[in-house]
């Protein structure tokens, strides 16, 4: 996630969130500087942060970037791109959220698949939290637990 540290309640949600989903799943978050070269240049910022981002994925990770040109996904369809993480043979799976003007060329060529989490732009803080929440979503649906429906 390109961001810096937002607000305590959202961090304490985030936070809430990245435990539940540790039940399942070895679990991390990396944030990415955004604007690490303090450029002015809307271009300049999405190359720098991708750069930086893209560093950080291997090759033999899943990378899924949220980007708001991405395919809609359902929660289930989401469930569907967690399980199929592993059956294809990637050691991880690693969603990317852009900064504020979006992802750069280097992430945007390594991602091997682009969603939305809604029609509607959100700030890179609320897809976060929209993000974990779903990613726990997905694990209990694919669990068969309740906290789906």
């Amino acid at each position: 996630c390109v961001a810096k540290s937002g607000a305590p309640a959202l961090e304490s949600l985030a936070a809430d969130y990245a435990s539940k989903i540790q039940r399942y799943c070895q679990f991390h978050e990396v944030l990415v500087k955004p604007n690490p070269k303090n450029s002015r240049n809307p271009t300049e910022q999405r190359v720098a942060e991708a750069e930086r981002a893209v560093k950080g994925v291997t090759p033999r990770e899943k990378l899924v970037i949220l980007d708001e040109r991405g395919r809609e996904v359902s929660s289930e369809q989401l469930a569907d791109i967690v399980a199929s993480a592993g059956d294809e043979g990637y050691g991880a799976l690693v969603f990317a959220i852009g900064g504020p003007f979006g992802h750069g060329p280097a992430i945007k060529e390594r991602a091997d698949d682009s969603i939305r989490l809604s029609k509607m732009v959100l700030n890179h803080q609320i897809a976060r939290l929209v993000l974990l929440e779903q990613i726990y979503r997905a694990w209990t649906i694919l669990r068969g637990e309740p906290y789906h429906h």
